[in-house]
Parts: C-alpha cells; sequence; structure tokens
C-alpha cells in the first residue's frame, strides 16, 4: 500500500500561494452571486447551460466524433488523437459539470495538450445529463464507452494500455465505471485512474457527504435513488479492491477535500496504490485557472500518466 503526500509540503508550489491567494481574491471581488442562474428552474437551467457554450479552440487537428457501442448500448465519444506517431495509450476523460452540466467539446484545448504532451489518443464521452436522465444514464454511458475502448482500442489505435480520468463529476464517474468493469472481471487494461476533485458520497451520511448534501447536483442526479449509499451512486461505499493505481488531486480550500482524503484512506486500506496530492491555496476546479498552480497540477497528471503508461 502507498499514499504520497508529498505535495503537503512541496516548496515549489508554496512558491505559487501568493499568486493563487490573489486569484482567488479577484475572482470572489469579481463575482456576482445574485446574477447566477438557478438550475433547479427550467429557465436557470437553460441559462446555465447556455453560459458554458462557449470554448476555447484546440490547436492541431480537430477532433473526430463517432459512437462507441457496447453491451447493447452505444454512446457518441469525441476522439483526439496525438499529432505526431502512433498512440502510446487511450485516456478515457470524463468531462465533469455536477452530471448536469457540461460536454466533451468543452475539453478540446485541455485533451489535445494530453494527447500531444503523452502521445496518447484521448476519448472523451458525452454521457447523458442530469435532470433529464438521471443515474444510472451517466455512468451507463461511460461504462459502454470504456467497454468499447477495451475491445476496440487496439485495432482502432494501436494501443493496448489504457487509463481513465476526469474531474469533478467525472472522477465520480471514472470510479464509478472502474466498480463496474472490476465486478465485469475486464478491468486489466486500465493501468490508471487520474482523479481530480471527484465527490465519492453523495448520501449526505459521513461528514464529508454532508457538506454537500443540499446541493442541487445530488437532486437532479441521484435525487430518486432510496439508498444513495449504492456504491455505483457514492462509490466511496464500494469494495474497492483490485483496481489500477489513482492520482488524487485536489486544492486545500476544495469543498472536496475531506471526500477525497476519505476516498483515499479506502483505497489504500484495500490495498490499493494511491498517490495524493493537495495544492495549497486552490479552490474547486482551479486546474481551470490562468495561474502557476494550476499548471502545475496539470503537468503532475501528466506527468503520472505517462508513468502509468510506461511502467512494466
Amino acid at each position: 500500500m502507498q499514499i504520497g503526500l508529498e505535495n503537503f509540503i512541496d516548496a515549489k508550489l508554496a512558491a505559487y500561494a501568493q499568486e493563487s491567494r490573489d486569484f482567488n481574491a479577484a475572482s470572489a471581488a469579481s463575482s456576482d452571486t445574485d446574477s447566477h442562474p438557478d438550475p433547479s428552474t427550467p429557465d436557470g437551467l437553460r441559462q446555465a447551460r447556455a453560459g458554458l457554450s462557449v470554448r476555447a479552440a484546440a490547436p492541431g487537428p480537430p477532433a473526430v466524433e463517432r459512437f462507441a457501442e457496447a453491451a447493447g448500448r452505444r454512446v457518441p465519444v469525441r476522439i483526439l488523437a496525438p499529432e505526431r506517431g502512433a498512440a502510446r495509450g487511450v485516456y478515457l476523460e470524463i468531462h465533469g459539470g455536477g452530471f448536469y452540466l457540461g460536454a466533451a467539446a468543452r475539453g478540446d484545448a485541455r485533451n489535445r495538450r494530453l494527447a500531444d504532451a503523452l502521445g496518447v489518443a484521448v476519448v472523451s464521452v458525452d454521457y447523458r445529463l442530469a435532470p433529464e436522465h438521471p443515474w444510472p444514464a451517466a455512468p451507463d454511458d461511460c461504462e459502454t464507452a470504456a467497454l468499447w475502448l477495451r475491445d476496440e482500442a487496439e485495432a482502432l489505435f494501436g494501443a493496448t494500455r489504457l487509463a481513465i480520468g476526469g474531474a469533478s463529476a467525472g472522477a465520480t464517474l471514472a470510479m464509478t465505471t472502474l466498480l463496474r468493469l472490476r465486478d465485469r472481471g475486464v478491468a486489466k487494461p486500465f493501468v490508471g485512474a487520474a482523479l481530480q476533485a471527484g465527490t465519492y458520497d453523495l448520501s449526505g451520511l459521513t461528514p464529508a457527504g454532508r457538506r454537500l448534501a443540499d446541493e442541487f447536483f445530488i437532486q437532479a442526479y441521484a435525487g430518486h435513488v432510496a439508498d444513495r449509499t449504492n456504491p455505483d451512486v457514492s462509490p466511496v461505499y464500494g469494495d474497492l479492491r483490485d483496481l489500477p493505481p489513482a492520482l488524487l488531486v485536489v486544492g486545500s480550500l476544495d469543498i472536496m477535500l475531506e471526500d477525497n482524503l476519505a476516498l483515499a484512506a479506502r483505497l489504500s486500506a484495500a490495498g490499493g496504490e494511491v498517490d495524493v496530492r493537495v495544492y495549497p491555496e486552490s479552490p474547486h476546479g482551479f486546474t481551470s485557472f490562468p495561474t502557476a498552480m494550476a499548471n502545475a497540477a496539470v503537468t503532475d497528471v501528466e506527468s503520472w500518466l505517462a508513468d502509468r503508461f510506461d511502467a512494466t
């Protein structure tokens, strides 16, 4: 068992802390909370989604859209292959957005960077969103893409090593997908999971989960579920044995911090290899900020994944 805690006392990250404090203060000062749409109403949900419609253009070859088909299901995916050379692996990316926002295309710039930095193909899942499609629609779609990659990655990309990851709700769905694959006995091609600030207890029963109990996204995604300790909803309650190595990235100011530390402890207790990295002065979603701290975290994720793809 291994829990890596190096970044709790990383001097390099400490040097970036003041910039992060300044960025956080400026963001808070410019934020008008009264103008935020209420996603619990139809108009508010439309406004919230429209606010995420603009995305940064990705350099290099454009993404390819297609359908992944497996287990009698199909789901749209978005593929970014490395600009040069054959892929040495495939990364299954699951976007965030609280289960009710976001789209695969919004990650094109980030995924293009990952594809070219690591020489891997990045496949992003356009899973169905709540509240129109509550649980289990999203994990069904993510499992479909993972099963499809298991069967088709070598033929499509010439690669057999797979990794999975995501941020926020995407990290949650990455965990539930791995649990489903493990239960099917087909998780072995996945050599690592890069999980950024996921929420792993949607039940509201643990101290970490109670901090999120009143959030809209939980009701939208799993409000109809009688027992939200079901590991397919709240993976921290699952049998976490026989999973691939995991990297957990989270900010010290993130409301999800305690949830991430709880998952790390349970993964380690189950005999897993876990690397926990906590970034100072960093709130939820900080890896998308234009700061040195964010760039350090993204580079750390890339480096960790590169090691997993190269491991023998």
